[in-house]
């Protein structure tokens, strides 16, 4: 039997800015990557989407990024593994006493943007990252790029992770995703995605934008909240899993 968690990134709003469709997409989703205020999200839209989760039965998630609101955590900064590390234990605090304080844990860490694009590429970052997951609680599961430097780092100090997959991102032949802003980066066709998540969770692999068929390795699958149509997506990704037998699960370490 085939089991996947589906995750989408959540609570990105802050003040008067509304972004996302998180009360429709979180009636379809195992996992909720929650933002922690740096890339987006404020205390009260934290607060507001702890509930949300906490009301359809949605496992928790810190979703830390680099402090960039104006670009929405998406442009690459040059950053130490220190700061990193402060980065990401600061915001995982944040959600977690959010958590706490609405009688929920959290389940797991999935850094946001550039800082996760970063990270699947560099050893030293993916390292500082994963060690400060671990400082917090050796139980959270950090998600990652399947087969990334971000999952050996977790792999390589005992930390648990996810090799996440993306529904709605095409992919590079060596297994990372297609920046964005160019052609193809992202899937707007719905049967696209889902031949894609297809091919991914039962198969093990996906095809590049060259053409290549890349091994990958499918614990949690991503739908970003704030695509176009995100919701439409996110059901009719779980109803193609669910006919296809595939379990909608949360992660949990091992």
């Amino acid at each position: 039997m085939k089991t996947i968690d589906f995750n989408s990134d959540v609570g990105e709003s802050f003040g008067v800015y509304q972004g996302g469709q998180d009360a429709q997409i979180m009636p379809h989703i195992s996992s909720a990557n929650i933002a922690c205020g740096f890339h987006s999200g404020d205390p009260a839209t934290l607060r507001k989407t702890v509930a949300l989760a906490k009301s359809h039965g949605v496992a928790l998630g810190a979703h830390p990024g680099l402090p960039d609101l104006q670009g929405f955590g998406r442009r690459t900064m040059a950053i130490t593994p220190q700061e990193a590390y402060d980065m990401v234990v600061y915001q995982v605090g944040a959600m977690l006493g959010v958590a706490l304080s609405q009688g929920m844990t959290l389940a797991h860490v999935k850094a946001h943007g550039a800082l996760y694009n970063m990270a699947a590429k560099s050893r030293e970052l993916s390292l500082a990252i994963s060690q400060a997951v671990k400082d917090i609680n050796p139980n959270l599961v950090l998600f990652g790029l399947a087969s990334s430097e971000l999952t050996r780092a977790c792999e390589e100090i005992g930390l648990p992770v996810a090799h996440e997959v993306f529904a709605d991102r095409s992919y590079q032949a060596d297994g990372t995703l297609t920046p964005r802003g160019k052609e193809g980066a992202m899937i707007t066709d719905v049967n696209q995605s889902i031949e894609q998540v297809m091919s991914m969770v039962c198969d093990g692999r996906v095809k590049s934008r060259q053409g290549d068929w890349v091994s990958v390795q499918a614990d949690t699958l991503c739908i970003h909240g704030d695509q176009p149509g995100a919701a439409a997506f996110a059901q009719q990704i779980r109803a193609a899993l669910e006919q296809e037998g595939v379990v909608i699960r949360a992660c949990t370490a091992q």
